[in-house]
């Protein structure tokens, strides 16, 4: 099957390109490099040393003897040539990471949440329309995030997978049955962005008759696959700064490279997880089981497990003797949340779940000290306020 991974140079992208090119796809990478840029922004790059494009698919071409081919497209700003390398190549999927990911780097000034905006929404309706005039029947497979939910407490209700079972009330006192997108609540810009992907896959998929699955994927934990781990120039990114380095693998990096396990706030917040092997595995079942074309956006809750941060820390902390720190919290979030998430759909495909207790964790805490020398310490701290209350709170606490 000839797939395009749009966003493919990034941490989830990369590992589900080897994935689809070591199951035998025929694979093309669509970035613009964006990723890299944002390192160069915020003077913090990745833990591990990342090769270069070009020398990564020439390791991957080396080592696996399958071509990946890379075309440096904004997905986001220029449509023709998208829309072109569409018609052109004619996938049969089409796989898009290419937004920006991180929730904190789209709260840190009103630049970074309007090119939030601008880059998410409009990379996504780009390729939906580009799918439209090209008139390739494509399966769209979209990264979204169990964030479109919010974090409130949900009353103890379990979260569905993309919609809810409703009834209407009508004037005479009869009822109607509905199922309608489960209501969205996001918490940052970032968030916002993926809701707004949601409802233009529920209009194209309407409208227009597209295949298109959304993923609301949990919390990335690990860094490596057994197709990254197979030499140096294939490394997965190892984000561990407080934009970009996601909660697990930060409190991980801080215990390997002796700084206190940050926890914000009271540590109550509970998220969805789910390991990158996972994460790539996901990608690959729901492109080898396409929905039809009913009308409707298929949604599948992309996660295998739920904890509290403060138990997470509690795990690092037991695993590694690493100390605790609860420090303010730069997000407008409860300082208490239940999540309950219905997530059989992936795991009835065929998921087999990596847990937090399979050890993996003892592996990302190898590859954290391996590379220790590279840690900028100074980058750990998330200073990306959601409100300007907090960014007071963050800016007394560091004087």
């Amino acid at each position: 099957m000839r797939i395009a991974v749009l966003g493919g140079d990034g941490f989830c992208g990369w590992p589900c390109a080897l994935n689809l090119s070591a199951a035998g796809h025929e694979i093309v990478i669509v970035d613009n490099l964006s990723r890299r840029r944002i390192d160069a922004e915020l003077g913090a790059g990745s833990l591990t040393p990342i090769a270069a494009p070009e020398e990564r698919l020439a390791a991957w071409r080396e080592l696996s003897g399958r071509e990946i081919a890379l075309e440096r497209i904004d997905v986001a700003r220029e449509y023709e040539r998208l829309a072109a390398l569409l018609r052109e190549w004619s996938p049969a999927a089409i796989v898009h990471y290419a937004e920006q990911r991180a929730a904190p780097y789209s709260m840190k000034s009103a630049s970074h949440k309007r090119y939030t905006v601008d880059n998410n929404v409009g990379a996504t309706h780009n390729v939906l329309a580009a799918m439209v005039e090209s008139g390739v029947d494509a399966h769209l497979v979209h990264l979204g995030t169990m964030g479109v939910y919010g974090y409130g407490a949900h009353r103890g209700a379990t979260v569905p997978e993309g919609y809810l079972e409703i009834e209407v009330p009508l004037p005479d006192g009869t009822r109607f049955a509905e199922r309608i997108l489960h209501p969205s609540d996001p918490g940052s810009v970032y968030h916002m962005t993926k809701v707004l992907d949601q409802h233009l896959f529920y209009f194209y998929c309407k409208n227009d008759g597209l295949r298109v699955t959304d993923l609301h994927q949990g919390v990335v934990w690990g860094t490596h696959t057994e197709h990254t781990a197979r030499d140096e120039r294939l490394v997965n990114r190892f984000d561990y700064d407080g934009d970009y380095g996601t909660v697990l693998n930060r409190f991980l990096v801080e215990a390997a490279v002796g700084y206190p396990i940050t926890v914000h706030g009271s540590g109550g917040q509970t998220r969805a997880f789910i390991h990158l092997r996972d994460s790539v595995r996901c990608v690959q079942l729901a492109l080898e089981n396409p929905p039809p074309a009913d009308g409707k956006a298929r949604i599948f809750n992309q996660m295998t497990e739920a904890h509290r941060v403060r138990e997470l820390a509690a795990k690092v902390a037991r695993l590694t003797g690493a100390p605790i720190e609860h420090v303010v919290n730069p997000r407008k979030e409860a300082p208490e949340n239940e999540l309950r998430a219905d997530h059989r759909c992936l795991v009835d495909l065929g998921l087999k779940a990596t847990t937090l207790d399979d050890g993996l964790m003892e592996e990302v805490v190898a590859v954290a000290r391996r590379y220790a020398h590279r840690c900028d310490k100074s980058k750990i701290p998330s200073v990306s306020a959601w409100t300007r209350e907090r960014a007071r709170a963050l800016a007394w606490r560091r004087e």
